[in-house]
């Protein structure tokens, strides 16, 4: 088990609400200090027990701290890390959370001051909602993390952070950051563009009938447009190329449909099916 004296939280939403609670459930922290931009955020973590301390400073609250979590937007990691760089602790370590990681590995890697170090990390867990009050401490149980060491990660360093996520109860599994955004964009990024763009498709004329396929299929547009505006545009090639794929398949599809062709629908459609029973029983 890997205990850590110190763990600074910055952004206790729903991902690093829980981590919090998870930390503190597991006895893998001695202390635990939450940072967020509103008061209000604040009181909620210490009130659920996410933090055991609470600042608005994220210097103030990153001093003693072994471990850094970057929980925020992916758009804030820079300039986060820029303020408090000059204050981290000898031999800090600073992880992220976020769900793109070959710009935001390359931006932060060179910010780390010397004897520090910076790993990325994500997480596969949480929903479409967001917010200390959706915090659980069993949300990663189960789940995958990508951890995404580069040549300058310490390899004792990689094996603490690895050993904490496995110690949270989650499969770790290491790739470069840029095989991470490439097979991220296929899973998870493709799929909120695609949620987003049926939920725009249905007429007005069709929202009266919509039913829980349509509210199943579409769920995970409910996401933060902010969080995943971010999450686009630090992957906007590998989302693109992505996206170019499925208008490729699609178009397959339409064809099919168009002309009619039985034979040619039930296959694709079983194909899918099988493909998916597949990897949902695993």
């Amino acid at each position: 088990m890997t205990l850590w004296n110190q763990v600074t939280i910055i952004g206790t939403g729903l991902i690093g609400g829980s981590l919090g609670l998870a930390l503190k459930q597991r006895d893998l922290a001695k202390r635990i200090v939450g940072v967020g931009h509103r008061q209000s955020t604040l009181d909620e973590t210490l009130f659920r027990g996410a933090a055991g301390e609470a600042t608005l400073d994220p210097c103030e609250g990153v001093r003693g701290s072994d471990l850094v979590v970057l929980g925020t937007a992916i758009g804030l990691f820079e300039g986060i890390l820029r303020k408090i760089a000059g204050v981290l602790e000898p031999g800090a370590v600073v992880i992220d959370v976020g769900s793109t990681k070959a710009r935001v590995v390359r931006t932060l890697e060179p910010l780390m001051p010397d004897g520090c170090t910076f790993v990325g990390c994500h997480p596969i867990a949480g929903s479409e909602k967001r917010g200390i009050t959706h915090a659980r401490p069993d949300l990663f149980e189960g789940a995958t993390c990508v951890v995404t060491p580069t040549e300058h990660t310490p390899a004792d360093v990689l094996v603490r952070v690895v050993s904490t996520w496995q110690d949270l109860g989650m499969v770790v599994r290491q790739v470069s950051p840029e095989a991470h955004d490439r097979l991220l964009a296929e899973i998870s990024h493709l799929p909120h563009v695609l949620a987003s763009v049926l939920v725009r498709a249905v007429s007005q004329e069709a929202e009266a009938l919509i039913g829980p396929g349509w509210a199943d299929t579409t769920r995970i547009a409910s996401g933060d447009a902010v969080l995943w505006r971010d999450i686009l545009l630090t992957n906007a090639d590998e989302t693109t190329a992505a996206i170019k794929r499925f208008q490729d398949i699609l178009a397959d599809v339409c064809d099919a449909v168009h002309r009619r062709d039985a034979d040619r629908i039930e296959s694709l459609l079983a194909e899918a099916k099988d493909r998916r029973d597949r990897l949902t029983q695993r």
